[in-house]
């Protein structure tokens, strides 16, 4: 029997289509239909008044319902994968912080492991934030374990990730950065520029070696100076580089979110996270990696007061860009899915609907609330 979807609008990479019928077969994604033959015997979903939007994909979160990447619990990998279908999130990449050589190889193993046992998001890859940072920008990373990128050290990693580590993040101010990083993105790895005090200079020249990420855009960074650009100038500036926003209200203000997304456009945005182990959980103590924190007001800060992550879930973000009248709906989503699917070369398992695809998609109602989410075109999670 012929599984449909039937909404009033449908998100493309092109565009948006519809009303209409979207085909389901055995859990990919069919084709589109404006009408479709009801005499025949079929089975169709009615969300008359909704739309329906690829699942969204998270490319930087380090926790969530009180389990952190850093715990090196697979066990604790899967309650995250499951608990992040209620944000409209069906990929991520589970993201670590810098840590000692040692226990960021178990912790590669680990997720390496998860990723075909986990049952609910999908692990699309996993994403080293640092070691090769700089002090100045430090943000909630322990800088006791700062050091050059090394190629030795990261081809270790990979190995023992089994080829998973998709995006790694460094500061272009650090020694041997543009070998490195001229090495890893010919192994098809994204090199990511972050937690830096790098000049407009430093920056450009890892991104003329092949760097196309800023991390969190404005945080953990140089700021822009009108005689010296820094690393805000940079990401602002510099051609075929993505920049990573985090769009809660209080890392970024809405309006420099809306200033970004004007000067490059929303192809150039992915919308992240960087959601920690409180995420999902009431306020209160926690831990992010090896430091204390704070999670009141929807804020997580250090005992210094600093930031330090979020506890955002991504299909808040999306609301957000729109209430602030940033972005379109269409917009909003794909800077949710496509454009940071595209940013960390994911894109050939998630961040659209296409045909033969797993059809791993969100329903939203008018107001861009989360109605349900699908994974291989199951139902997997409802909005009570």
């Amino acid at each position: 029997m012929k599984k449909y979807i039937y909404a009033d609008k449908f998100f493309y990479p092109s565009g948006t289509k519809g009303p209409g019928y979207l085909e389901i077969n055995e859990g990919t994604f069919g084709s589109f239909f404006k009408e479709i033959d009801q005499t025949q015997e079929v089975t169709i979903e009615d969300y008359t008044g909704y739309m329906i939007a690829p699942g969204l994909v998270d490319t930087h979160i380090h926790g969530y319902k009180n389990h952190d990447v850093m715990d090196d619990d697979l066990e604790g990998l899967g309650v995250m994968s499951e608990a992040l279908l209620e944000c409209g999130v069906t990929s991520f990449l589970p993201t670590t912080l810098t840590s000692s050589e040692e226990h960021l190889t178990r912790v590669a193993a680990t997720i390496a492991k998860a990723k075909d046992e986990v049952t609910g998001a999908k692990i699309a890859g996993i994403y080293f934030e640092g070691p090769f940072f700089d002090e100045v920008h430090k943000g909630a990373q322990n800088p006791a374990y700062f050091n050059d990128p090394s190629i030795e050290t990261f081809e270790k990693w990979q190995q023992t990730a089994n080829g998973l580590i998709k995006k790694i993040a460094l500061a272009p101010e650090r020694q041997g950065v543009a070998s490195f990083v001229e090495t890893v993105t010919d192994q098809g790895v994204v090199v990511a520029l972050g937690h830096s005090d790098a000049t407009f200079d430093q920056a450009k020249t890892a991104v003329d070696a092949g760097a196309s990420v800023f991390v969190h855009a404005f945080n953990g960074m140089r700021g822009l100076n009108h005689r010296e650009p820094g690393m805000v100038g940079a990401l602002m500036q510099l051609d075929h580089v993505f920049s990573e926003l985090i769009c809660d209200g209080h890392h970024v203000h809405p309006q420099a979110c809306g200033l970004l997304i004007d000067k490059v456009g929303a192809e150039h945005i992915a919308l992240i996270t960087d959601c920690m182990m409180a995420g999902g959980m009431p306020e209160g103590a926690y831990e992010l990696g090896e430091f204390p924190v704070v999670v009141k007001d929807g804020t997580v800060r250090l005992e210094s007061g600093n930031l330090a992550g979020s506890i955002l879930k991504l299909k808040e973000a999306i609301q957000h860009v729109v209430d602030w009248n940033l972005a379109t709906p269409e917009e909003a989503v794909m800077m949710a899915s496509y454009v940071p699917a595209v940013s960390c070369k994911i894109d050939d398992v998630c961040g659209m609907i296409k045909t033969g695809r797993a059809a791993d998609f969100i329903v939203l109602d008018a107001q861009m609330n989360l109605v349900a989410t699908y994974l291989d075109g199951t139902k997997r999670y409802e909005q009570a």
